[in-house]
């Protein structure tokens, strides 16, 4: 035998995801790729001297994990010690926020700004408590009255900044917001310090940009976070000038730079794929196109020394917002009225969709993959249409463009995106963290069938999945279990039974479509001979195990590429 394998797993559950998704027992690495799948008598020629052989005692053996939405430099600027944790159930009320605002004025330095990231009035007692009580400036002017302070909601989507703040940045009761955001104000007309959508633009081209390093250390905490969660790949869903105002401009184009100097440095121990972010929200087609064709014209969007480790795949465009904060499109009305709207340029509904067609039109004749934020029926509805409407128009094989988020597919939408090979990101642990929350604003029956992975699914639709970090967590174990159980992480309610999936279709949708999205099935995503060993270990059968079990069971190693970059295995 003149080459040995580098890695040999024996005795454990090697989920293939194949076509047939075979269950193997044992597998053989050698110079980064998978060399051999089946049983010990497969992989025993392929022990030599130098070859590591691991028993996986039973564990379970599945292909790296891709989660196909995960911002990555703003995840590693949203998590201590870069910023203050305001996630559940790190705090639970607004009395917390604040304690935790007045410990990190403590320790700041004079003037310093205070951030932090993830509150969510669905966690907060207050706001639970009374539904009309939103978080305000008055409840971090006590603890913080010299010290601007700028908290980002879970969702990305709204802002919540003190009196001094306001002062700062020059937001008054005079101020109006930018098309398709919001400065909410009291009963006096007075700014309460939340700002929603692309009034957050505001308060973001105020804040210290971030500086190089600390991108580079945000980007380096993620990889370190991800590596311990057995994620081999990610989507980094929009880098581009429209990020420069968005989380201190962690979204803009400087981050991908960085990216490509970790690459150089060796550092990228998981596989980034990129949507370039030409515009923000509430931008024009005429704005999209020229700053996408100057984009292209300086080839900031294309190439890089090692494509199957960092690549950009395509564009991404705003379409709409999001359900809590009402700007998400619907077809019926939020409880308590109004139906939100598409967010880019244009006066009336029937502007707006010209517009985001024209945006989608530009960019598919380009040759651009397209990844369109939208979470309302109507909006998805629109984009699906506009997808479709452009194919026609300019032919192209194989575009693999795909709704962000997708929370309200409708039928209508499945259909089109299934006739013409195109696809939907969810996020499963979105679902888990506002299903309860979300009945609110929609109504019981409409909160239930968000995210229906059941009906896309048999539609024909190809569905990955992604955490949309730092909105929620880059877990995917909690991913898998929301799939199977759709039970919500504030009851335990089940929302939806309908949309159940089975594991074996969860997994797919963390790896083989997940790596359909990046163009990427025919090299990886599962665990065939040929294929790039990116691998994930589980400790425990996954597929005997409670899925209520699931996000409990540990990740004891991460191999990508063939190299080791966790391990946590037993003596």
């Amino acid at each position: 035998m003149d080459t040995y394998a580098d890695l040999v797993f024996v005795g454990g559950r090697v989920l293939t995801v194949d076509a047939e998704f075979s269950v193997a027992s044992a597998l053989a690495v050698t110079g980064g790729t998978i060399s051999a799948v089946g049983g010990r008598e497969d992989v025993a020629p392929l022990v030599g001297p130098g070859t590591r052989v691991i028993d996986l005692r039973g564990a379970t053996l599945l292909p790296g994990i891709n989660d196909s939405h995960l911002h990555g430099c703003a995840f590693g600027m949203a998590t201590p010690p870069l910023s203050l944790d305001l996630g559940h159930p790190a705090v639970t009320s607004l009395a917390e926020v604040a304690e935790a605002v007045r410990e990190a004025v403590g320790r700041a330095s004079g003037g310093q700004w205070i951030t932090g990231h993830g509150w969510d009035t669905g966690y907060l007692d207050e706001c639970l408590a009374d539904p009309a009580r939103l978080p305000s400036r008055h409840d971090l002017d006590a603890v913080s009255p010299d010290h601007p302070v700028v908290l980002y909601s879970f969702s990305g989507h709204a802002t919540w900044v003190n009196s001094k703040a306001l002062e700062l940045i020059g937001v008054d009761r005079h101020t109006v917001a930018p098309p398709g955001g919001a400065i909410l104000a009291d009963e006096a007309g007075e700014p309460t310090g939340l700002l929603q959508e692309g009034a957050q633009g505001l308060v973001q081209n105020a804040l210290p940009p971030l500086g190089r390093q600390e991108r580079t250390d945000a980007i380096r905490s993620t990889l370190a976070t991800l590596a311990r969660l057995g994620v081999t790949s990610y989507t980094e869903p929009g880098l581009g000038p429209g990020g420069d105002g968005i989380m201190r401009g962690a979204l803009g184009a400087e981050t991908l730079d960085v990216y490509r100097e970790l690459l150089a440095g060796g550092e990228l121990t998981a596989r980034v794929g990129v949507l370039v972010l030409p515009t923000g929200m509430a931008s024009t087609a005429e704005e999209f196109a020229h700053t996408l064709d100057t984009l292209d014209s300086l080839d900031t969007s294309h190439g890089t020394a090692d494509p199957r480790r960092l690549t950009v795949h395509g564009v991404k465009i705003f379409g709409d917002g999001i359900v809590p904060n009402k700007t998400a499109w619907m077809h019926e009305p939020y409880v308590g009225g109004g139906c939100g709207s598409l967010c880019v340029g244009g006066e009336t509904d029937a502007e707006r969709i010209a517009e985001i067609g024209a945006m989608i039109r530009h960019a598919h004749a380009r040759g651009h993959q397209l990844g369109v934020h939208v979470t309302g029926d109507r909006a998805i509805d629109a984009v699906a249409d506009a997808f479709a409407e452009a194919a026609a128009e300019h032919p192209r094989p194989d575009a693999r463009h795909y709704v962000i988020h997708g929370d309200f597919l409708t039928a209508h939408s499945m259909k089109v995106l299934a006739a013409h090979g195109f696809g939907v990101n969810m996020n499963p642990t979105i679902k888990w963290t506002v299903a309860d929350m979300e009945e609110e604003f929609v109504g019981a029956g409409r909160s239930a069938y968000a995210w229906p992975y059941r009906d896309a699914i048999d539609a024909g639709v190809r569905v990955a999945s992604g955490s949309d970090a730092p909105v929620t967590y880059p877990d995917w174990r909690q991913g898998i279990a929301t799939m199977i159980l759709r039970e919500s992480k504030a009851t335990g309610r089940v929302s939806g039974p309908e949309q159940r999936i089975g594991l074996a279709e969860a997994i797919r949708t963390y790896t083989i479509d997940a790596a359909w999205q990046d163009f990427a099935d025919h090299w990886k995503g599962s665990l065939e001979p040929g294929k790039v060993a990116d691998l994930c270990v589980l400790d425990g059968d996954l597929l005997a195990a409670d899925p209520h079990d699931i996000p409990r069971m540990p990740v004891v190693l991460t191999v990508m590429d063939g190299r080791v970059v966790h391990e946590a295995l037993r003596d």
